[in-house]
């Protein structure tokens, strides 16, 4: 497999579920020859509970530790983690950056109702999500800003 591009290139692509952040990285997956990181995937291969936050943060500290590896190959990475807060962009960027990748970030931002709508539609989460933690998640979660959207790359795609 080979990276569209001739350095390394992480993309982080943000968003609450339901937003699309699957088909939209997929999508990348497939256009640029990239690597992609979902927890829920591997969670679900390995047998977890999605909702088991110690076993995300193992699996998503075990993806960050290959996609680093991949990209000091040179390589393109997608990120599918939703990536909720400020400060774990902020970290996957400065990382990445060490290595010499440029960081994209795309931000998938879908009102309220379109994302229950769809999370209720394709019945994937067991236990299935519930509008009150999508309430939730709603409020804690920390929406990329013009200021905090300036310090990445222009994305490509």
């Amino acid at each position: 497999m080979h990276s569209a591009f001739s350095f390394p290139r992480l993309i982080i692509v943000c968003g609450l579920p339901g937003s699309g952040k699957t088909t939209h990285a997929k999508s990348l997956e497939e256009k640029f020859g990239g690597v992609r990181f979902a927890p829920d995937e591997w969670l679900a291969a390995l047998g977890l509970n999605l909702w088991d936050e110690q076993a995300r943060a193992s699996v998503e500290s075990l993806q960050w530790t290959q996609a680093q590896q991949l990209l000091a190959l040179g390589l393109t990475v997608i990120i599918e983690w939703g990536t909720w807060s400020r400060s774990e962009r902020d970290r996957l960027r400065k990382d990445a950056r060490k290595l010499g990748a440029l960081v994209e970030l795309h931000y998938l931002d879908e009102p309220f109702e379109v994302l229950y709508k769809r999370i209720k539609s394709r019945g994937m989460e067991k236990p299935p999500i519930q509008r009150e933690q999508l309430v939730e998640w709603f409020e804690i979660f920390q929406a990329p800003t013009a200021e905090e959207i300036a310090l990445f790359d222009e994305p490509t795609g």
